[in-house]
Order: structure tokens, then C-alpha cells, then sequence
């Protein structure tokens, strides 16, 4: 699905800013909360299934997204999956809140969970398939139009657009259906290397981009 997480060669919102050398990892002590909090939720709902937690993020709304900051998204996130999956009421965050704050809210009961029934096949996100990988380093390939209605690790930015295959990776757990627990589907990764030209038109700076895409979002050229 695209969403205001697909950012990448978006137009409009300023540098990224580098890190600070020996910058704390977290700004506020909340941040470091968030971490956790979110990884906890990760392991009771998904067994760290990284691509649902990937996904609940992409479908924050924008305003959400943007206002709340990096770990703000986090923890808006880790409420949507304990939501989703019965762990918690919806509304039950801001009932709490509310209650804390001295208002005489009712807060709603407790659901019954609905875990999803998900078991990963081996530790990680890479694994090991049968099938030879179908391009080749130096291959040139044209990367599909995809409209997807569910997660996608596709740019938008890099889609219908001719590049050159510069590595094969190791097969990677597809995160179009592990994101939604609708099974791995290992896939052979490509490195695609593309001209800044074919990207963003001729008065781009000149560099070459690569990225590391799976084999169903790549076709040979023809």
C-alpha cells in the first residue's frame, strides 16, 4: 500500500540530518520506553514478526505520522497491533489516560486475545530456497508497476524504472504476505543500481542509486 511512510525520493521536506558523534540514542527518557515497550508488543502479538510491525506503521495516517516524531510512530503503532489483535479495547489508551488525569471515564473491559496463529521457520528473515535465482549480475531490468492494496518493500519512487543488477543476495522472507501473516514466501534479492537520470529526470544530480529488491518486483528488459 502506499503511505506517508513511503518517503523516499519525496520532494519537499528538507535534508535528513546526520548523526551527532556521541549523541545519546535516545532524546528523552519516554523514547527509550517506547523502544521497549514497542519490542515487547512485537514478541506478544507477532514473535517478532518485524514486517507486521513495518506495516502497522504504514498504515498510521499522515498527520499521526508526522506530528508524534520518530518514536512517537512506535508506540502509535505497537497500540494499533494490541488492538488489532484483542490485547487491548480500543479507546482503552485514552480511557487510561483520561482516568489519570482525575476525569471520570469508564474504561473498557479487557478482550479476549486473538494472537495470530503465526510460527516462523527458522530464526531471522533470511533463508535458503531450491530455485536458482532467475536474473544474473549485469542483467538490465525494468521494476514493476505495482498498486499494492497490502504492505510493499517497492519504492514508489523506483517503480517502472530500468536498472542494471549488480548482486545477488541471500532469499529473504517476502514482506508483501509475512507483514500480514499470509506466509514467507522466500524470494532471491537482487541489488539494482539506477542512474539518478532514470529516477528523477535529466537535471538530477548525477549518482547511481542502488537498491536491494526481490525477484517478484523485477522483470528482464526487453
Amino acid at each position: 500500500m502506499d503511505s506517508i511512510a513511503d518517503m523516499g525520493g519525496v520532494l519537499g521536506y528538507g535534508p535528513a540530518s546526520r548523526p551527532v558523534a556521541g549523541e545519546p540514542p535516545f532524546a528523552e527518557p519516554w523514547e527509550g520506553r517506547a523502544f521497549a515497550m514497542t519490542v515487547l508488543t512485537m514478541g506478544r502479538i507477532s514473535g517478532r514478526n518485524l514486517d507486521a510491525f513495518r506495516h502497522a506503521l504504514e498504515r498510521l495516517g499522515p498527520l499521526d505520522y508526522l506530528a508524534d516524531g520518530y518514536y512517537g510512530r512506535w508506540l502509535n503503532s505497537a497500540e494499533l497491533m494490541l488492538v488489532e489483535s484483542a490485547v487491548l479495547a480500543p479507546g482503552a489508551v485514552d480511557a487510561r489516560v483520561r482516568v489519570r488525569a482525575g476525569e471520570d471515564v469508564e474504561e473498557p473491559a479487557f478482550p479476549e486475545p486473538r494472537r495470530p496463529d503465526y510460527q516462523p521457520t527458522a530464526p531471522g528473515s533470511l533463508r535458503t530456497i531450491d530455485d536458482a535465482p532467475r536474473l544474473g549480475v549485469g542483467d538490465v531490468v525494468v521494476t514493476a508497476d505495482l498498486h499494492p492494496r497490502g504492505p510493499s518493500k517497492l519504492p514508489g519512487y523506483l517503480r517502472r524504472r530500468r536498472g542494471t543488477v549488480t548482486a545477488i543476495r541471500p532469499a529473504h522472507v517476502l514482506p508483501d504476505t509475512h507483514g500480514i501473516f499470509a506466509g514467507e514466501n522466500p524470494q532471491h534479492v537482487y541489488t539494482v543500481g539506477f542512474d539518478s537520470a532514470e529516477l528523477w529526470g535529466p537535471d538530477a544530480e548525477p549518482f547511481r542509486l542502488h537498491a536491494d529488491l526481490f525477484e517478484s518486483y523485477l522483470e528482464a528488459h526487453r
